[in-house]
C-alpha cells in the first residue's frame, strides 16, 4: 500500500494577530506544523506535501527536506489548495491523507485507523468525523436514511435541520488518488463563502456512485484547531497534559501537573521527581532519580542521573551524574559539569568545564574556564575573562583551593593543589602547590574611631 500526506497550511491566520505564520506558533515546544509532520511520518506516509501561502518561505525553511512544497498564492478554499498539489501528486498511485497544519493534537493512531478503514471499506474518500455537544462553526455530516455519508454542509450554508446535527467534519480525509484531481476540477464555488470547498467532493462522489465513508474519532479533543491566541493556549494545555501523563506512565513523578511545563521532545528517566513551576524545554534529556525544581528551567541540556536542580536555570549545557545545582544558580550555554559537582546559590557559570567533585558553593562568577577535579572555588570568586576586546581562558588545576573574593585575571593558570589567598587579585600564574597572594599590606590606625567622632581625624 502506498500513502502520501498533504498538509494544508496556506492560510493567513489573521485572528492570531501575529507577523508569524499561524502554523509556526509553538505548542508543546514545537511549531504546530511539526506535530502534524511527526504524526504523518509515524503513520508511514512515503511522501509528504505541504501547501503553503502566506509567508510560505518561512515555513518552508523550517520544514526543510521533511516535505515537498506546493504554493497556493490565492486562498480560494480547501479544494483549491489541494488542487495545487497536482504537479507533485497528479501521477501518484495510492492513497492521499489530507489534514490541516493547525491540528497538532491529532494522534498517529487516529490517522492509522482512518487509513485502515479507508482501505478495508474500499472507499474513494473517507472522512474523519467527531461528535460535539456544540458543533457551532463546523461543517455538519449529513447521512442518508441507511446511515451512509451523503454530504458535508458548511455552517454558513446549512439549513436549520442540518445545523442541528452534532456530527461534524474534522477536515481530515483519506482519498484514493485515482480520479481525485478530476473531482477537484468539478468543484465550484457556489456557496456563501465563494470558495472551493474540499467537502463538496463527498457529495460529488456520492452522486457519481463512488463509495464514501466516515470514521468517528474517539476523542474529539484531537481535532481541536487553532485560530487565535485563546485556542492556542487551550491546545497548549491539552498537549501539556498529554505529555505529562506519558511521562508519569513511564515512572516520572510530576508533583503538580497544573504548574509544570515540559516540551514534547523532552526525555526523563524513571523515579525522577519534577516539582512545581518547572520548565523543561527543547531537546533536554534528564536521567533517573533526579529532583528538578521547584522553579527550575532546563533548556536543551543533558542531565545525568541522581542530579538535584533547585530554583536554577540551565541552558544548553551538560550535567553529569550526582551533581547538585542551586538554589539560584545560573548555568549559561557551553558548560560541562562532570560527576558530583556542586554549584551553589547565586553562582553563574558560562562556557566552563568543571571536573569531578569540584565545588563552586556560592556567590561566584566562573566564565571561560577549565576547572580540574576536587577543586574548591571560594565565595565571591570572579574569573575576569573579558578585557574589552577578547575573552581569555582561566585554568584551575586539580584539588586547587581558590580563596574567597579572589579575582582571577585571565589568561591565568592556578596549578594543581595550589592556593590563592582570600581577597587576592591574581594576574600571574600560580605554580602547582604554591600559594598566590596579591593584596595590599594591611595598615591599622589606632584610636581612629574616637578621633573621627571628635573631629580630630
Amino acid at each position: 500500500m502506498q500513502l502520501a500526506a498533504v498538509i494544508l497550511a496556506a492560510g493567513k491566520g489573521t485572528r492570531m494577530k501575529s507577523q508569524l505564520p499561524k502554523v509556526m506558533h509553538r505548542v508543546g515546544g514545537r511549531p504546530m506544523v511539526e506535530h502534524v509532520l511527526l504524526s504523518v511520518k509515524k503513520v508511514g506516509a512515503q511522501k509528504t506535501v505541504l501547501v503553503l501561502g502566506h509567508q510560505g518561505e518561512l515555513i518552508a525553511n523550517l520544514v526543510g527536506d521533511r516535505a515537498e512544497i506546493a504554493y497556493q498564492y490565492e486562498q480560494l478554499g480547501t479544494a483549491h489548495a489541494l488542487m495545487q498539489t497536482q504537479g507533485l501528486l497528479g501521477n501518484y498511485k495510492g492513497d492521499i491523507l489530507v489534514l490541516c497544519g493547525d491540528t497538532p493534537l491529532v494522534r498517529p493512531e487516529t490517522l492509522n485507523e482512518l487509513y485502515r478503514q479507508h482501505i478495508k471499506q474500499g472507499n474513494s474518500a473517507t472522512v474523519l468525523t467527531a461528535i460535539l455537544s456544540d458543533p457551532q462553526g463546523y461543517g455538519r455530516i449529513i447521512r442518508n436514511t441507511e446511515g451512509g455519508l451523503e454530504k458535508i454542509v458548511e455552517q454558513k450554508d446549512g439549513k436549520p435541520a442540518e445545523l442541528a446535527v452534532k456530527e461534524i467534519n474534522t477536515g481530515i480525509y483519506c482519498f484514493c488518488s485515482n480520479g481525485l484531481f478530476e473531482a477537484l476540477a468539478a468543484v465550484d464555488a457556489n456557496n456563501a463563502q465563494g470558495e472551493y470547498y474540499l467537502t463538496d467532493i463527498i457529495q460529488y462522489y456520492a452522486r457519481e456512485g463512488k463509495k464514501v465513508g466516515a470514521v468517528v474519532v474517539d476523542d474529539p479533543e484531537e481535532i481541536s484547531g487553532i485560530n487565535d491566541r485563546i485556542q492556542l493556549a487551550a491546545v497548549e494545555g491539552l498537549l501539556r497534559r498529554r505529555i505529562l501523563e506519558r511521562l508519569m506512565l513511564t515512572g516520572v513523578t510530576v508533583v503538580d501537573p497544573i504548574s509544570t511545563f515540559i516540551d514534547d521532545s523532552v526525555e526523563i528517566g524513571p523515579d525522577s521527581v519534577i516539582y512545581p513551576y518547572t520548565f523543561i524545554e527543547g531537546k533536554s534529556k534528564i536521567g533517573e532519580n533526579c529532583i528538578i525544581g521547584p522553579s527550575a528551567r532546563v533548556v536543551n541540556s543533558s542531565i545525568g542521573s541522581g542530579v538535584t536542580v533547585q530554583n536554577s536555570i540551565i541552558l544548553e549545557s551538560s550535567v553529569a551524574d550526582g551533581c547538585n545545582i542551586g538554589p539560584f544558580a545560573y548555568i549559561r550555554p557551553g558548560c560541562k559539569l562532570e560527576s558530583q559537582v556542586k554549584v551553589g546559590d547565586f553562582v553563574e557559570l558560562k562556557n566552563v568545564r568543571i571536573g569531578q567533585g569540584s565545588k563552586v558553593p556560592h556567590l561566584s562568577y566562573v566564565g571561560d574556564a577549565e576547572v580540574g577535579s576536587g577543586a574548591n572555588i571560594g565565595a565571591g570568586t570572579i574569573t575576569c575573562n573579558y578585557d574589552g576586546e577578547k575573552k581569555s581562558l582561566t585554568v584551575i588545576g586539580d584539588n586547587a583551593f581558590i580563596g574567597s573574593n579572589t579575582n582571577l585575571v585571565a589568561p591565568v593558570v592556578v596549578g594543581r593543589e595550589a592556593y590563592t589567598g582570600a581577597g587576592s587579585t591574581i594576574t600571574r600564574d600560580v605554580p602547582s602547590g604554591a600559594l598566590g597572594v596579591a593584596r595590599g599590606k594591611q595598615k591599622n590606625i589606632d584610636n581612629w574611631a574616637a578621633k573621627r567622632k571628635s573631629g580630630d581625624q
